[in-house]
């Protein structure tokens, strides 16, 4: 039994879509001429169903009949968060992530895109990281919960494959920056935590002080620009294997270097302090574009530092609806 083919417009089903990936697909949608004419886009957030509870995630799937789901809701934290509740971010990531592929199934949605994250990769690894590689090897300790609760989406699609001719595959993408996010400084991504901490400083006369030494590298992608590449993957991505949506190895900069354009965005004058005797995490998981590149060549990604000055500047104007 393959998955069933819908005639007419997709209706498409996006979840965790108050988050900051999806409220960038919906940006894409709404506003760049990502939606196709009798297309729905539906974007839920965590009020409108509990994802973890298997009867609330087939009650909203039954409201909103999808023919598509973009599955990025998830249970996350920052690094800190996740090395207190590995557990925690296990468990609740298995259920949701079988909650929502088992219930596409069962109501025949035809195709489904799902969210990974680059803490899935093996620690000790060569570089850069690709698609074929995900499996090769336990991921960081720091967050090894999480981590395996989403590579087994990548297992679970290759078995929907297998079992019933699904199309469910999923996206990688290296770590995101841009509006929408969670700017919590305990909890928050790692830039949008530093955007806040930084602020924060400015605005008392005190010193930065960041997590850690600045030297683990990253490569940062901006949410706009991920937005677009899904809505791509949703449209034209026939492969069930994952693929790493990120800007180029020689795009990686190192958390210092980000902290120093974070600091000229926001015109910080003070003192930073590295504090040390905090981890560092991963020291990097420089992963390669290469097969993204094979199907865009041609895709423009926004620069680090205008990605990180815009994102800036929609904290300071929104300072009191944001997530912090």
């Amino acid at each position: 039994m393959g998955s069933k083919i819908q005639a007419g417009p997709m209706r498409v089903l996006v979840t965790g879509g108050s988050g900051l990936v999806g409220k960038s697909i919906e940006h894409v949608v709404q506003q760049e001429g990502g939606k196709l004419e009798g297309e729905e886009w539906i974007f839920l957030s965590s009020k409108d169903a509990d994802l973890v509870d298997v009867g609330q995630t087939r009650a909203v799937f039954e409201k909103y009949r999808p023919t598509h789901v973009i599955h990025l809701a998830a249970k996350v934290g920052g690094l800190y968060l996740h090395m207190k509740q590995n557990l925690h971010f296990l468990r609740d990531n298995i259920k949701i992530n079988d909650n929502v592929l088992q219930t596409a199934h069962e109501m025949g949605v035809t195709k489904v895109v799902s969210c990974l994250s680059s803490c899935i990769f093996p620690d000790k690894t060569t570089y850069p990281i690709d698609e074929t590689m995900i499996h090769n090897g336990p991921p960081h300790d720091s967050n090894f919960g999480y981590s395996y609760a989403k590579r087994m989406i990548d297992v679970q699609n290759r078995a929907y494959c297998q079992q019933y001719g699904h199309c469910y595959t999923a996206v990688i993408p290296t770590n995101v920056v841009g509006p929408n996010d969670n700017f919590s400084i305990e909890n928050g991504h790692v830039l949008s935590a530093l955007i806040n901490k930084t602020r924060k400083a400015k605005k008392e006369g005190t010193p930065l002080t960041v997590c850690g030494s600045g030297a683990p590298r990253r490569q940062f992608i901006y949410s706009l620009d991920l937005g677009r590449l899904i809505v791509w993957v949703l449209r034209e991505y026939k492969e069930i294997e994952p693929i790493i949506l990120s800007v180029g190895e020689e795009e990686e900069i190192s958390i210092k270097d980000a902290v120093d354009i974070i600091v000229e965005a926001l015109d910080f004058k003070g003192i930073i302090h590295f504090d040390t005797t905090m981890s560092d995490g991963q020291m990097k998981k420089t992963a390669s574009n290469a097969k993204m590149r094979r199907y865009l060549p041609d895709f423009s990604f926004t620069p680090l530092k205008e990605a990180i000055k815009m994102t800036c500047s929609w904290f300071e104007i929104n300072y009191d609806i944001a997530r912090i």
